[in-house]
């Protein structure tokens, strides 16, 4: 993978002006038809991740491109992108159409946390294929966008981020998860949030340089300060799954990444990754996909 892309990279990329907002690094929002960027012969998005958000709501035949996976696309999809997974379109008709709107982290602020919403989380469900009814459910919301964007109300930005916490709600309620939220104690929920924020926070891996610092269970429970049984009683409670399952699947999940989307090579994958050995990245990979690395490179996913 190249370099993360900015949003200052996006707009020059598209030719259009950078709001002095982005330059400053403040909370950021904007919203575009697709139509614009997404005509004949459009020009190919590589597989990055970027430093914002972005909801798309794109129709027509195309290809996601997110993660480890492809989704084919026959009709209509709306996307969740965050900046912690990869991800990029591929066109399959000569002209697609819809909505995509961006925003920062900083846009909300005081405001609520994004990540905690299933769309934005790493093992969540990003891509929604659209029903006729769903589409026209989403569509009128972009559209509320346009006209609060253009605007001159004072509060529009409030009314934005509202608009945004709607899409992920109707989202959502297309495809409900099947977790029971109201059986929790506030001290599981505590250290479940804890533990997952600390996770998250060794990802993603931009560099061989870099490696993650925990990788078991025990180290996560020493530097929350709790006993490892009191984690893995609070994480199966809430998730219904204990801590090495979950640091597991997460590694496992950077470890698709940057097996199928760089060029290191496996030995500086597992390095960064926090294997000591190259052979037990090797046997820990081939355990959860049935493939060898090398030969997981080149295989198309779906």
């Amino acid at each position: 993978m190249e370099k993360k892309v900015s949003l200052e990279d996006f707009y020059a990329s598209t030719n259009q002006y950078v709001p002095e907002n982005v330059r400053t690094g403040i909370g950021h929002f904007n919203v575009f038809k697709l139509d614009e960027f997404a005509g004949p012969k459009p020009k190919p998005m590589p597989f990055n991740r970027r430093d914002y958000f972005k909801i798309s709501l794109v129709k027509g035949k195309s290809k996601v491109h997110y993660a480890d996976k492809i989704v084919r696309v026959e009709e209509q999809v709306i996307v969740f992108s965050n900046p912690q997974i990869p991800y990029n379109w591929e066109q399959l008709d000569d002209q697609l159409t819809g909505y995509f709107c961006v925003f920062t982290e900083a846009f909300f602020h005081q405001f609520g946390n994004l990540t905690q919403y299933p769309v934005f989380q790493p093992n969540g469900n990003p891509v929604f294929q659209l029903t006729s009814a769903q589409l026209e459910a989403i569509t009128p919301i972009f559209q509320r966008m346009f006209k609060e964007i253009e605007s001159d109300y004072t509060y529009k930005y409030d009314l934005l981020r509202n608009l945004v916490f709607e899409l992920i709600h109707t989202a959502q309620k297309f495809q409900p998860a099947h977790l029971d939220l109201g059986k929790h104690s506030n001290a599981s929920e505590r250290i479940s949030g804890l533990f997952m924020e600390l996770l998250e926070r060794q990802f993603p891996i931009e560099s061989p340089m870099q490696r993650i610092r925990l990788k078991t269970a025990s180290e996560f429970a020493d530097h929350l300060s709790v006993h490892v049984n009191h984690l893995n009683r609070a994480l199966k409670e809430v998730v219904q799954k204990n801590t090495s399952k979950l640091i597991s699947e997460r590694i496992l999940q950077e470890a698709k990444i940057l097996t199928k989307h760089t060029t290191w090579n496996i030995a500086e994958i597992a390095h960064s990754l926090g294997f000591e050995e190259t052979a037990h990245f090797f046997n820990f990979f081939k355990k959860h996909t049935n493939h060898s690395p090398a030969a997981f490179r080149k295989l198309e996913i779906v």
